[in-house]
């Protein structure tokens, strides 16, 4: 079910140096059933580690992607703003490059379809590759996304090339981090675009991830964390070149590239990667102390939930999440701090959290049963969620933020 790595995920240096150790922890998207209560949940182990040779941030075990994606529970629909920042996206392309219906748009791991059909209602053609078959089944059935069930890697690549498809522009957004052959998926994306096409990427930043104390997107399927230095070397190895690199602010810090078989950059990538080696991305110094950092705010958090549940205050959380997963089990925060957790999925209402074992509500019952304060852990999506629970707050509710610091609000 699962395998430590005998080498770095990208370049194969076997001296990998340690950051930050999690112990063991249980798959942070499996939910239990109320049958499952009582049933012992399988933990694998939780490394990161740092690689001094292509200076790619990883997890040191890898478990199989059939366990962790062949049944999903991560709709991207269910939030506001990622269907905005797919919308602005694809508009953005569209227009850059004048696409229209002799156009082909792919997207590996594409979803339910959020990103897609924005180029659909805009007349360009696509097709999505989605691994999880019960999320492809609701962008085809409910957004008529033409869907492949694969997970994409060369393979993939060859057999749509060979039934006549070519991508204009591939995007792969939020999974180059859960592929364990990065060689393989990258050979595939130079398999799969035209002579003129481009992919466009979005990954979690290191650079985010660690000035910004974003321990808990640590989990089982999140293997990678890359600097665009660490990119750059992986796409230049398989006949790719980053002709552009940005900072999004999407999910805590991501790093967005565009890449092709071209032979020029525009300046912003040579700038980034100056600042990044300025900064100390590739060195071991930069990542060394992170774990004593997490300690620090792990102390800090849960003395502010015991302190509120000894002044008599109810505690609930909101985001049944992967990263709340990670924060909840690390820092051990369960049923005796927190009395339920909520989250706008409707596939998640009424199961547990792993590990933990809190029961996952609407999140209107914030405003129904008022808990004195509420753990956010989907803090990435704070803005949209404070909106949201505007009724909550009215009545007093208030929201602990925890990460980069913890806040009150």
């Amino acid at each position: 079910m699962s395998e430590r790595i005998l080498g770095c995920r990208s370049c194969g240096l076997r001296e990998l140096l340690p950051v930050l150790d999690l112990g063991r922890t249980p798959l942070a998207n499996r939910l239990l059933t109320h049958a499952q209560l009582g049933d012992v949940e399988p933990t694998f182990p939780l490394v990161l580690v740092f690689c001094p040779a292509c200076t790619l941030l990883q997890i040191t075990e890898t478990v199989s992607p059939e366990v962790l994606f062949a049944d999903y529970v991560y709709f991207s629909s269910f939030s506001d703003t990622m269907v905005a920042h797919a919308k602005r996206l694809a508009e953005s392309l569209v227009e850059e490059f004048s696409l229209g219906p002799s156009h082909q748009v792919i997207e590996a791991a594409s979803n339910d379809g959020y990103l897609l059909q924005h180029y659909r209602s805009l007349g360009v053609s696509v097709l999505g590759i989605e691994p999880a078959a019960n999320v492809a089944k609701t962008a085809i059935e409910q957004r008529s996304i033409p869907t492949v069930v694969a997970f994409f890697g060369e393979a993939t690549a060859r057999r749509l090339v060979a039934e006549g498809y070519r991508a204009d522009v591939f995007h792969a957004h939020n999974v180059l981090a859960h592929v364990a052959d990065l060689n393989d998926f990258v050979r595939g994306i130079h398999t799969i675009l035209s002579e003129v096409g481009v992919a466009v990427l979005e990954v979690p930043y290191a650079r985010s991830f660690i000035d910004h104390c974003e321990f808990d997107t640590v989990y089982h399927e999140h293997l990678c964390y890359f600097s665009l230095t660490a990119l750059d070397t992986l796409f230049r190895r398989h006949g790719l070149l980053i002709r552009r690199a940005e900072e999004v602010p999407i999910h805590g810090g991501s790093l967005r590239i565009l890449a092709s078989r071209g032979s020029s950059s525009e300046d912003g990538v040579s700038k980034l990667l100056a600042s990044e080696r300025a900064a100390g991305l590739d060195r071991y110094d930069y990542y060394e102390r992170f774990g004593s950092r997490v300690e620090r705010l792990k102390g800090t958090l849960v003395d502010l939930l015991a302190a509120l549940k000894a002044a008599g205050k109810t505690l609930a959380a909101y985001g049944a999440s992967a990263k709340g997963s990670t924060l909840l089990n690390y820092f051990r925060i369960g049923p005796e701090l927190l009395d339920f957790v909520v989250d706008r999925s409707t596939c998640k209402q009424g199961l547990h959290t792993p590990g933990t074992r809190l029961r996952i509500e609407p999140p209107e019952n914030l405003a129904a049963r008022r808990p004195d304060y509420t753990l956010l852990l989907t803090w990435n999506f704070a803005d949209e969620i404070l909106i949201q629970q505007a009724a909550y707050r009215a009545a007093g509710g208030r929201f602990i933020v925890p990460i980069p610091q913890v806040k009150v609000l």
